[in-house]
């Protein structure tokens, strides 16, 4: 197979599994907005983790709601728990890698906050345990997974929103929770200052 043809089927996939996802995690992602808005409108805020390609999509996602998407608006409170580098090799060395995100979680959540847990596999060790840490802070998990939703999708609980891509391959996974993201970051947008005049 010639490179050309490979990116070309590349291509095809991605927009064939965003497609097959559309029908499914439209509803959900709308419920995500509502939820992640009436936190934040309530004076809330949003902690994320995940790893590795995961961890980048937290910092995408807390990077746009801080700054900005695609209009002009006040920052909104999000924290990417995957920044902190001293904090995460400290309680690395400490305690343990499993307790990366859930020391976090425990030490700055609030009730009525939100954790948005991200993991492809949705057996990450470190973020199941921030989903449980999150559970005893009274706040709502918004996971995000694939792949059948793994052990994340077995301990949330109802008032939990589990966003669960429909597809095995982990890149194709990876590209829906980036869409994701970019679908919550425009919907808290619409939430909070209506649409946009197009004129």
């Amino acid at each position: 197979m010639d490179l050309i043809t490979r990116v070309t089927q590349q291509f095809d996939e991605s927009v064939a599994a965003k497609q097959a996802a559309t029908e499914e995690l439209s509803g959900v992602i709308a419920e995500g907005i509502e939820h992640m808005v009436a936190a934040l409108t309530n004076g809330g805020k949003i902690l994320a983790c995940g790893n590795g390609g995961s961890a980048g999509d937290c910092q995408h996602f807390a990077a746009e709601l801080v700054g900005r998407f695609e209009r002009e608006r006040p920052g909104l409170a999000a924290i990417a728990l995957t920044t902190d580098t001293s904090a995460i090799t400290a309680i690395g060395n400490d305690y343990s890698y499993n307790e990366i995100f859930s020391k976090q979680v425990s030490a700055i959540g609030q009730p009525g906050d939100i954790l948005l847990a991200i993991s492809t596999s949705g057996n990450s060790k470190n973020v199941i345990m921030a989903i449980e840490a999150a559970h005893q802070r009274e706040m709502t998990v918004i996971a995000l997974t694939g792949k059948g939703g793994g052990q994340m999708g077995q301990i949330l609980g109802d008032s939990d929103i589990h966003i669960c891509v429909p597809h095995k391959r982990t890149a194709r996974i990876q590209e829906i929770h980036l869409l994701t993201i970019h679908c919550l970051c425009d919907g808290i947008d619409v939430m909070l200052l209506g649409e946009e005049d197009e004129n």
